[in-house]
């Protein structure tokens, strides 16, 4: 398959502290790939330098063909990259719609507003409300939702963007088991229409159900990776988790 996204060799310090050692990584296009790993390991930091929030020390980020290593967030996201945070990214003063307005406006095309205000962007940003199953919750202010609902606003603010490939940091973490399930049925349909995920999560049972492949990280570097059932039956990758 189609190599998408790629880190190699990738090494990033703060201070004293090695948060990525030569790390590599692959996620092949159309594929739905976990990244998981002890608390520490640099999961989150790898996020951050292929999103352009952290710069590299060396190494390189390739999407689709071409570098984007050290690129601006901006840059990142126009080319097809979407992006979710541990901590939620929406604006709790916002309606759920405001929310989605201000998601349509980051596209960075001067058409986007005029097609808001006839009501096609509108309608388009309802949709997706639909498909996360928080529709109903448009008119209310983005802060009295839960945080699970917060969550699913979120992966709709990203996708009003179309992304190729989505990065999801911990999408199931604080969630309830229903929200957890609906969460990964939407994955899998968006999967089917062509997007490629990349999913940092803690949830073993999540990942383990909803991945193609999975890549174990261990202290800034990649430890093991393969089918679901292989990570889980690695020796080195138990010894990962109950070591740390």
């Amino acid at each position: 398959m189609t190599v998408l996204l790629k880190a190699q060799g990738i090494s990033r310090s703060f201070g004293g502290l090695k948060a990525l050692q030569e790390c590599d990584l692959e996620v092949e296009k159309g594929s739905i790939t976990g990244l998981i790993g002890p608390n520490g390991s640099g999961k989150t930091t790898l996020f951050n330098v292929i999103t352009g929030y952290e710069r590299v020390d060396s190494g390189s980020v390739m999407y689709n063909g071409g570098t984007i290593t050290n690129s601006t967030p901006d840059k990142v996201f126009g080319l097809g990259v979407g992006r979710t945070f541990q901590l939620t990214r929406v604006f709790s003063r916002l309606t759920v719609m405001e929310n989605m307005h201000v998601a349509a406006q980051r596209k960075g095309l001067r058409s986007l507003l005029a097609r808001w205000s006839a009501g096609h962007e509108q309608a388009r940003a309802l949709d997706l409300l639909e498909f996360v199953g928080i529709a109903r919750l448009k008119d209310l202010p983005a802060g009295n939702l839960s945080y699970g609902q917060r969550k699913l606003l979120e992966f709709a603010f990203i996708l009003i963007a179309e992304p190729q490939v989505i990065l999801l940091d911990e999408p199931a973490g604080g969630i309830n088991p229903t929200l957890i399930a609906q969460l990964g049925d939407r994955i899998r349909t968006l999967n089917r229409q062509g997007v490629t995920f990349l999913v940092v999560e803690h949830n073993m049972e999540f990942v383990m159900g909803l991945c193609d492949k999975v890549m174990v990280m261990r202290r800034g570097s990649l430890l093991a990776e393969g089918a679901p059932q292989e990570v889980r039956a690695n020796p080195a990758v138990l010894e990962a988790y109950l070591g740390e």
